[in-house]
């Protein structure tokens, strides 16, 4: 059981942990971000989406914190005004669309908050619907011609594959790219470094929040790191076992508002 702490700032992973199968924010999640937010302690919203894609949660809780998007890579004020930035490298982001290309994989990339692919499948449909954002098809041509200023690529494939995946994509561009499950279906690939934790406490330290007042919540592989770094580290009742390893807690599912929980019991009480 985690040590009673002072926290001093919520970081928080969007799907899976704040936000519900229907891609909604409950009313005891906002009332739990709100109720933190009276007493001082702000919410940061760390996840793999873009940052246009996670603002629309952060205003329907009325969070004004920063928001870490694209696993880290980007942060931005709620107000738009970019903090931090580390994008891939050009070359690379050529490279590991060609190489994804060859395998038929389905891949979407970003550029100044931009969602682009070669043509509309049923994979960007259910992206778009999710994200509730509307992306371009621009054709592979396209994609290699948009490879400055990426601050991530996303790879999708069956969740029967994605372990396999994930491994030969590491295998191959080692040292060149990070790459990590963000979902049972998707694979994010960000340039060597960039995380969610990374950017969680070099914001933090920025606010003179030292590490251990910090409380993280997460679900997905690309949570475990931030889950490890922070004072109190939270998986969701139904994250991955990996992220249930790495936490100081498990708390109650996010479909039983499991952020809430946490909240009550280590902010509030």
């Amino acid at each position: 059981m985690a040590e009673k702490k002072k926290i001093r700032m919520i970081v928080t992973d969007l799907d899976g942990t704040l936000v519900n199968a229907a891609y909604e924010i409950s009313e005891e999640n906002k009332k739990a971000v709100q109720a933190a937010a009276a007493i001082g302690v702000p919410t940061v919203i760390a996840t793999g989406r873009m940052h246009r894609s996670a603002i629309q949660y952060a205003e329907a809780v009325g969070v004004d914190a920063p928001i870490i998007s694209y696993n880290g890579a980007i942060v931005k004020t709620a107000g738009g005004e970019l903090l931090a930035s580390s994008c891939l490298e050009p070359q690379i982001v050529e490279r590991v669309l060609v190489y994804v290309f060859a395998k038929g994989w389905y891949v979407q990339s970003y550029v100044g908050d931009a969602l682009y692919y070669v043509e509309q499948t049923e994979a960007a449909r259910v992206y778009e619907s999710a994200s509730k954002i509307s992306g371009e098809a621009v054709g592979r041509g396209g994609m290699l011609a948009r490879t400055a200023e990426v601050p991530k690529l996303l790879v999708a494939v069956p969740e029967t594959e994605i372990a396999d995946v994930i491994k030969e994509l590491r295998d191959k561009f080692r040292n060149e790219a990070d790459v990590m499950q963000s979902s049972p279906n998707y694979i994010e690939i960000v340039r060597p470094g960039v995380s969610k934790a990374r950017a969680m406490l070099a914001l933090a330290q920025n606010r003179g929040i030292r590490a251990g007042e910090i409380m993280a919540l997460g679900d997905s592989g690309n949570d475990i790191e931030m889950i490890r770094a922070a004072g109190i580290g939270v998986a969701m009742g139904n994250a991955i076992s990996a992220a249930k390893d790495a936490a100081d807690e498990v708390t109650l599912p996010c479909e039983e508002n499991g952020f809430a929980a946490a909240v009550r019991r280590f902010v509030l009480d």
